[in-house]
Order: C-alpha cells, then sequence, then structure tokens
C-alpha cells in the first residue's frame, strides 16, 4: 500500500457506504410502497412449484429467449450482473492492496476463470444490448420502435455502469497479470493478451479497481434514489414477481380474467357489500400488493407494446405505457397513502381529518406538495380532468394477451385493465355507449345481438337430419357422449352458422351421440366479464350453471362433456366456470374433430385444393395454449396451410376480443384490416383461389368483414373466401346420408318410472263456507342467483344498484311523466333465471302461455293498517338523491336478501317499477331488433341512451403530464 492506493481506497469505502444507505433506503421505501396494495393471500403456496418456476425461467430465461438474441445476450447480462457480485467486493481490497485476493478460494484456477468468463460475457452482452437500443430506437418511425416511451436517462445510465464493471473485471485482472507476471493459459486465455498491452504498474491496478468499485457504488446511490427506474430494479424485483405470478403451475396470466377481488377474497355480487368491498381498481390503492410488485417490476422493455394489436394500429394504448403511468403515479402518491391520507369516492379527505371530521391541515402540510396533487387526479380519466389513464387507451384494449405472454418477467397487464374496467362500469358506469345496449340485450334476451331465444333453433331448420334438443327429443343425457354447446353466433349469426351446421354434420358422420340445449341455452357473459360487467356475467353463468347441471344430473364427473364452436365460449366454460361453481370438461370442436381423424372415424378422401392460411383465435391459441389442433385437423384435410407472419403465440388478434366486437373503432387502421392485410400478403395478394381459415366465429366475422372491405374497394379479388377449419374438413370427407345421419343421432332412453302416489286420506268434513270469487295471486317467486329486487333495473345504466331506485349498467331511462306505469300480473319467474319481478323473463326462457282472457276482476283482499303503515314508512324511507355505481351512498339498500321482517307487496298487485316500461312476458311479443351493422361487421346492439364515455380522437397516450 501506498498514499495513492490508501487514498483511493478510503474515498472509494466512503462513497461506497454512502451508495449502500441510499440503497437500502430504497428498498424500504419500495416495500412500504407495495405493501399499500391490497391483500393477495392465494400468491404464496405452494412453495416448491413456484419456486422451481422462479428458478426454471431465472437460468433457461425461458420467457426471454423469445427474443433469441436479446435472450442469450440478456442472460450474459444478468449472469455478469449477479456472478460479478463477489468481484465487486474484491475491489474494495485491491483499492488499498493491488496484489489482494479473497482468502481460501482466490488463488484457484477455477475462481480465476469464473473472473474471466464473467468479464468477457458482461461486456459482449452489454455491447449487443447497446446495439439493439440503438438500432430500435424511436426516431423514426417513431410508433413502431418498443422502446417508443421508455426512459431513455435511466437506460443509458445502467448501460454505461454494467459496461463499467465489465471492463473493470478484465482490466483489473489484466493489470494484476500485467504488475505481477503470474498467469495461466487456460484460466487467463484473453487477460493474457490484453496485460500485454499495459504497463506495470501498482498504482494502475488500484486506479482500476477504484473506478470498477465507484461505478457499482454509483448504481446503488441512483437506484435507491429512484425507485421508478425498472430498467435497474427489475433485476431485484424480477425475481418474486415470476414467484408470486398468478398461476402456480408456471403459466402466464391468461385464460380466465382474475376474479373480482376485494381484500384478498373473490367477490360474490350476491353477497356483495358495496359498503366494504372493493369493486374494480378505482385508485392506485385499490390494486392488490402483486399489482404494485408488477408495476415497480417493468423493465420498459417494450416486447408487450411490439406485440399490442391497439399500439400497432395506431390506438394510443401501449401495455407498456400503460403500466408505466400506474408505477409513476403510485411512486408519486405513495408518501400521501403511507401518511394515512384517504379520499372517499366523492373525492372528500376522509383519512387526514381532525375530531369534527375536517380536513387536518397539519397533517396535510408535512407530505410533498407533488404527493398531494397527485393524490387529485383520478385514476381513468380524460386529458382535461389530468387523468392518470385516458379512458381512449383503457377501451382500446381486446384482451388478446399478447402483452402478458411476450411480458418477460411476469407481469399480468389483461387483469389490471380488466379491474379498471369494472371500477368504471360498476361504481362509476362511464363506459362506450355501444356496451350498454350490449349489457342490456344479455340481460334482457340472454344474447348480445337481442335476438328471440325460440330462434336458437333456427339453424336445425337448415339441415337435412334431425338434431336432438335438450327438453324436445330427450329428458335426460343418458346416452349421449357430448352436449353440443351452440354459442349466441353460432346459432344467430349467418356466417357462423355454418360453422355449427359443418361440426354437426361432422359428428353426426363420426357417429357421436351429441344434443343441443336450444332455446335454454344463454350466452356464456365473456363479453360482458371483459367489458367490466362482473356483475352481469355471474348472473349468467350462474344461470348457466344451473341447467348445466339439471342436463348432466347423474352423470358422473368424468362424462360431463362438453364441445364448442366459440373460442370465447371454450374459455368462458372451461376456465371460468369453474370460479363460479360449474366443472365441466370442454372440448374446442378442432380438438373433438381432431380426435375423430385419428381414430379414422372421419376419414378424408378428396383433399382441398384452394391455398389456404390460418388464423390463430387469441382465446384459443394464446389463452388456451391450442395451436396444433386445428392444424392437424386442416392438414388431415389435404389443405396446404401458409403461415402468416405473425402466428402461434405470437399470432395478430382479430380485434374482436375483450368486447371490442361490440364497439366502434374511432383511432387509427382497423385492427381486422390489418390482419386481413397481412393473411391476403401470405396468400399471395388473395387474386386466386384461396380460403383464409379459423376456429372461432369472432375472427371469422372480423376477417370477413376485411376481405369484403378489400374486395370493395378493388384491391383483392373475389376470390378469398374466410372458413371455418370445420368446413375444410366436411369438404374434404364423403358426404353421408341425411337418413343415416339422423339415425347416428338416435338415441332411445328408458321412460322416467313414475312412482305412484299414495292415495290421500279423506279429510274431515268441514262445514261448508263461502268462498271468494277468486284467489288471490301469489307474488312472483324469487329467483335464484342474482335476483334484482323491486324496481331494479337491468344492467346497463347509470351504475349498479341492485335495490331499491338504484339502477345496474344499461338499464333503460326512467318512463316518460304521466305514463301508467302498471302492468297485468304475470305468472311467476321460473327458478333458476335472472329472477327479475313483474313480466320480464329471463333470457332464453321459453315463451309463457298465454292466460285466459276474463272480465271479472278477481277478489282484492283488504289490506292491513299495518301493512299500509309499514308501506309509508319504507316509501318515506327511500333515499332521494339519485345513486350512482353500486349506490354506497347513505340510505340505499346492498345487494343480497331482504331482511328480515320486511312487508311483503299486496298479492294481488304486481311489485312494478316506477322508472322502468314494462316488458312483454313472452318472446312471441316481442319482435326481434334488427340493427344495422358496426363497422367490425357484427350487427350493432341497440342505441344506447346519452351518456356513455363521448370519446375525443387525438387521445393522449398514458403518463403523458401537461
Amino acid at each position: 500500500m501506498n498514499a495513492l492506493t490508501v487514498t483511493l481506497g478510503t474515498i472509494g469505502v466512503a462513497f461506497s457506504l454512502i451508495g449502500w444507505a441510499s440503497f437500502f433506503g430504497g428498498v424500504g421505501k419500495m416495500a412500504r410502497a407495495i405493501m399499500i396494495g391490497q391483500p393477495a393471500p392465494d400468491r404464496w403456496r405452494p412453495f416448491f412449484p413456484r419456486l422451481k418456476t422462479m428458478i426454471v425461467e431465472f437460468l433457461a430465461h425461458t420467457r426471454m429467449n423469445k427474443f433469441r438474441t436479446v435472450g442469450w445476450a440478456h442472460w450474459l447480462v444478468m449472469i455478469g450482473f449477479l456472478g460479478g457480485m463477489i468481484l465487486y467486493f474484491e475491489a474494495y481490497g485491491q483499492t488499498f492492496d493491488p496484489e489482494f485476493h479473497w482468502p481460501f478460494f482466490g488463488d484457484w484456477h477455477i475462481y480465476h476463470l469464473w473472473d474471466e468468463l464473467l468479464g468477457i460475457g458482461t461486456v459482449i452482452g452489454i455491447v449487443v444490448l447497446i446495439a439493439i437500443r440503438q438500432l430500435n430506437h424511436p426516431r423514426v418511425p417513431e410508433r413502431l420502435s418498443r422502446f417508443s416511451g421508455s426512459k431513455f436517462g435511466p437506460a443509458y445510465t445502467i448501460e454505461l455502469i454494467v459496461l463499467i464493471e465489465g471492463l473493470g473485471m478484465v482490466l483489473v485482472k489484466a493489470g494484476k497479470i500485467a504488475t505481477y507476471g503470474e498467469s495461466t493459459a487456460w484460466t487467463d486465455f484473453f487477460t493474457m493478451q490484453v496485460a500485454k498491452l499495459l504497463p506495470s504498474s501498482v498504482g494502475m491496478v488500484a486506479v482500476f479497481a477504484f473506478v470498477k468499485m465507484v461505478s457499482g457504488s454509483s448504481f446503488l446511490l441512483l437506484v435507491g434514489r429512484n425507485i421508478n427506474w425498472g430498467v435497474a430494479w427489475h433485476r431485484f424485483a424480477a425475481f418474486p414477481n415470476i414467484y408470486f405470478k398468478r398461476e402456480d403451475d408456471g403459466g402466464v396470466a391468461l385464460g380466465a380474467a382474475k376474479p373480482m377481488m376485494s381484500q384478498g377474497k373473490a367477490i360474490d355480487m350476491e353477497t356483495a357489500d358495496p359498503d366494504n368491498d372493493t369493486f374494480g381498481a378505482g385508485r392506485i390503492e385499490d390494486f392488490s400488493w402483486k399489482g404494485w410488485l408488477d408495476f415497480t417490476t417493468c423493465t420498459e422493455c417494450g416486447r408487450c407494446q411490439s406485440q399490442c394489436p391497439a399500439w400497432n394500429t395506431g390506438k394510443p394504448l401501449s401495455p407498456k405505457l400503460l403500466i408505466m403511468s400506474l408505477r409513476d403515479h403510485a411512486v408519486t402518491k405513495a408518501p400521501y397513502l403511507l401518511a394515512g391520507g384517504r379520499k372517499d369516492m366523492g373525492g372528500d379527505e376522509v383519512g387526514l381529518v381532525d375530531a369534527e371530521g375536517k380536513p387536518d391541515e397539519a397533517a396535510l402540510a408535512k407530505i410533498a406538495e407533488s404527493a398531494r396533487a397527485e393524490a387529485e387526479r383520478p385514476l381513468v380519466g380524460p386529458e382535461d380532468v389530468h387523468g392518470i389513464i385516458d379512458p381512449e387507451v383503457l377501451w382500446s384494449c381486446t384482451t388478446c394477451g399478447a402483452c402478458v405472454e411476450q411480458c418477460p418477467v411476469d407481469i399480468e397487464h389483461v387483469d389490471h385493465i380488466i379491474d379498471m374496467r369494472r371500477y368504471q362500469v360498476l361504481i362509476e358506469s362511464e363506459f362506450p355507449s355501444e356496451l350498454a345496449g350490449l349489457f342490456k340485450n344479455l340481460e334482457n334476451k340472454g344474447n348480445p345481438w337481442g335476438q328471440n331465444a325460440k330462434d336458437r333453433l333456427n339453424w336445425i331448420s337448415e339441415v337435412d337430419f334431425e338434431v336432438p334438443v335438450f327438453g324436445q327429443d330427450a329428458e335426460t343425457f343418458d346416452g349421449y357422449e357430448y352436449l353440443f354447446w351452440v354459442g349466441c353466433a353460432g346459432a344467430y349469426e349467418d356466417r357462423a352458422k355454418k360453422t355449427t351446421k359443418a361440426v354437426a354434420e361432422l359428428l353426426a358422420t363420426a357417429g357421436v351421440k351429441f344434443m343441443v340445449l336450444g332455446q335454454e341455452e344463454t350466452c356464456t357473459g365473456d363479453s360482458a366479464r371483459r367489458a367490466g360487467n362482473e356483475f352481469l356475467f355471474q348472473q349468467l353463468a350462474t344461470q348457466n350453471i344451473e341447467l348445466l347441471n339439471s342436463v348432466f344430473e347423474g352423470v358422473e364427473q368424468a362424462k360431463k362433456k362438453i364441445v364448442v364452436t366459440c373460442a370465447h365460449c371454450f374459455n368462458a366454460l372451461n376456465n371460468e366456470y369453474p370460479q363460479v361453481g360449474g366443472t365441466y370438461e370442454v372440448v374446442h370442436h378442432t380438438q373433438l374433430l381432431n380426435r375423430l381423424v385419428r381414430q379414422k372415424q372421419l376419414v378424408p378422401v378428396s383433399p382441398v385444393s384452394e391455398k389456404v392460411t390460418y388464423h390463430d383465435p387469441c382465446y384459443l391459441g394464446r389463452h388456451n395454449k391450442i395451436y396444433n389442433a386445428p392444424r392437424e385437423l386442416m392438414a388431415a384435410s389435404g389443405a396446404a396451410v401458409a403461415e402468416m407472419p405473425r402466428h402461434g403465440e405470437r399470432s395478430m388478434c382479430c380485434g374482436a376480443g375483450g368486447a371490442r366486437m361490440w364497439m366502434e373503432e374511432q383511432l387509427g387502421k382497423r385492427v381486422n384490416l390489418d390482419r386481413t392485410d397481412e393473411a391476403l400478403a401470405t396468400l399471395d395478394g388473395g387474386n386466386s383461389p384461396s380460403l383464409i381459415a379459423t376456429g372461432c366465429p369472432f375472427c371469422r366475422v372480423m376477417l370477413t368483414d376485411g376481405v369484403t372491405a378489400r374486395k370493395d374497394s378493388g384491391e383483392v379479388g373475389q376470390a378469398v373466401e374466410v372458413v371455418d377449419v370445420a368446413q375444410l374438413m366436411l369438404n374434404a370427407i364423403e358426404r353421408v346420408e341425411p337418413a343415416t345421419l339422423s339415425a347416428n343421432l338416435k338415441v332411445i332412453q328408458e321412460p322416467k318410472r313414475v312412482e305412484a302416489e299414495p292415495e290421500p286420506k279423506p279429510a274431515p268434513t268441514a262445514p261448508a263456507a263461502e268462498t271468494p270469487a277468486a284467489e288471490p295471486k301469489s307474488a312472483p317467486a324469487a329467483g335464484k342467483g342474482l335476483a334484482m329486487k323491486g324496481p331494479a333495473k337491468a344492467p346497463g345504466g347509470k351504475g349498479l344498484s341492485m335495490k331499491g331506485a338504484a339502477k345496474a349498467p344499461g338499464a333503460q331511462a326512467d318512463a316518460p311523466a304521466g305514463e301508467s306505469t302498471e302492468t297485468p300480473a304475470t305468472p311467476a319467474a321460473k327458478p333458476g333465471g335472472l329472477a327479475m319481478k313483474g313480466p320480464a323473463k329471463a333470457p332464453g326462457a321459453k315463451p309463457a302461455a298465454a292466460a285466459p282472457a276474463t272480465e271479472t276482476p278477481a277478489a282484492q283482499p283488504e289490506t292491513t293498517a299495518a301493512e299500509t303503515a309499514s308501506a309509508e314508512t319504507a316509501t318515506e324511507s327511500k333515499p332521494t338523491v339519485a345513486p350512482k355505481g353500486l349506490a354506497m351512498k347513505s340510505g340505499f339498500k346492498r345487494p343480497g336478501p331482504k331482511a328480515p321482517g320486511a312487508p311483503k307487496p299486496a298479492a294481488t298487485e304486481p311489485v312494478v317499477s316506477e322508472e322502468a316500461p314494462a316488458t312483454p312476458a313472452s318472446d312471441e311479443a316481442t319482435e326481434a331488433t334488427e340493427a344495422p351493422a358496426t363497422g367490425n361487421g357484427a350487427p350493432k346492439p341497440p342505441a344506447a341512451k346519452p351518456g356513455g364515455l363521448g370519446f375525443k380522437s387525438g387521445a393522449k397516450a398514458p403518463g403523458r403530464k401537461d
């Protein structure tokens, strides 16, 4: 040691202590901020499978290697950062004494080789990553770069520090070889050559070690003071974020949407308490601590952005920028929340208040002005109210899952977007106006198009063979192998009906016994859930599960089999219905048909001659990992499939998911046109006979509309057609006579044995008594599930109040003044339906039989004084202020059963809402609503009343501040 080395060592250690203090301070701030989030108790176990997933993803770099060059380069840098820590600490001693090395193992040859490889690998890896960032820099064109919107200052700083650390490993070792002359050819093969270029100098080695130590300490200092530097913090946060991922089997957060959670528990809307439960995410503190960890872990690599269909077609949504906006907002607002600050739904301070309930100005003054200002900003709102996330950003998402699939650190973008949508729909009642019509149609008719339930059977009249219908041709499931879930599109949409008929004929040809539900079937609620209407989804799911359980009554679990043609129905029935209590074996039609081909039950005889390209539906591919079955089925039909550039797990969305099927695209290029153009380019411009195949009716509608648009503009010939994979197979087999098909589906069931009822004992003779002219009618039976009581409206109106005068999202407008609100008494609601009181029927229910006309009114029972007083008291206690959302204001009721002892309505008068007009009691009385087609090609739901989100063009990307 000499004066130089002692001076350098002292300065380096002092600076290092400052760096470590900053780093641990940052860790503490980050940990306290993350703990602000809601509980997530399901993220901790099982321990060993989660630990295994974390280790495998870390060592094998399974997520990063999807981008090959970036994958291996990042692996080298990661190993260099973690393994180089031991060399960083060795630099402390080398600054004081350049000849220093670790005791015991510092002279081992394997340690010298480790030092050699780490230094070389780190330098190579970081140079490659620097080059990739510069080659993809968002200079021109801006939107095509996955780094667009990323923070380049922190990125350049971290890249420089890593480069210095890598060079420090090489130069310190080479300097020691040049100065002390100790080396071995197989452990120092590179640094020996570098040493030849360096002089022999003790001071030089000390300077190299000093620079290496100071660069590492600078990293600690900077990241500790900037906990929103995801490009640096992901080095630490990625490990717990991978461990705590949603799926404990190691899968990504796709398939089922995460249940709506409150205080770590899934919410059942039937028993939800709006005074205490959190419905979705309306504030940053409503996200779970795993959500806060997600925001912290984002490395701003932009791989999610590069795959996002919304971003690639000119929409303002970027999954990366959305997560960055939430992270920056969380970090800035955290001091306010940690100090105890909290606001109610009206924006009033309820956390830091004095004894009189007024804001505690003294306590608020201790909080940074930036934190208090950030607390005033709404989580979702347009630019004029300084919202964190613009509504255009929130509603542009198709929930295709490309962002989740590509994220190397397992961030759950789609779950966070759906949670924010839930709050907007259920509490704020702010959503695109087109969705109000969707919600109303699903509530009233059980399908998005608002068609009558009896029309679900129309497709059967278009085939030449007999299709068994549950309740008509078969009373039980005995003798059948599959229940064919046709779906709303498969029953009502003309293009999708071709798929339905093709699958039915193929199954009948193969001798597979199946039945359909017919008009009893109701929408699975996929679009409602992804649009944020969890209440409506649970309604529909509960009704469907009760129906399915009645079909499968007495059937062992392994034989409860359902086949579906819609990828969205498949995902809902297979992945989401178990959350609500319905577990079945669900297969997609491409899986079942492919199995039948393998078993020689379907034998192709004439190959498909046209050129074919295949579009992977997002909810079949990415969400459920079904890629091979449709391709094998196409290959069996003799089709020569040409893959599009974006296929498999990187397939481009058609634009229909996330309830976007029912919304207009106002900004940028239409997603379906972008995908159609890619398909046509794969088919050599589509000027020769060619086919675009898919396995989902939503995709088929969107792609057909895209092809039609290109045909109308003259950009493509008339020979291109969009078909389902099942149609390719149907054209490749030898068709069977209709009589044979009917015979193949025929199942002879034994009639149910009806036990004879015991003869009743004769009743004792009673004196005759006068009987009234007519018995009073009983009140409508309370339906199971999420029955809405009193004058509650259907989802779609202002908020989701379930009792009293409160409305549900998408409800109809109030009845005009002066109109009569009385309706004739109707039969009791069918148990298990949506249990809407009065004349409203459950979606998909059978038509009610017309009651015989009578001129003599029924006798009215007298109303007791107690009942009258109770009714008057109840009327006076109703709130006079219109509720918003789930009616959490004082005076509004919570969803759930009526309180014990509540007065019942008079038996002879049906309970009639003074706000909603009466609904006809049968399908025959209601004409199907024919709406013009939307820009996406789907029939447009009825126009919603004013009050939805009026989106403005030119919406900014999330996170951009004034």
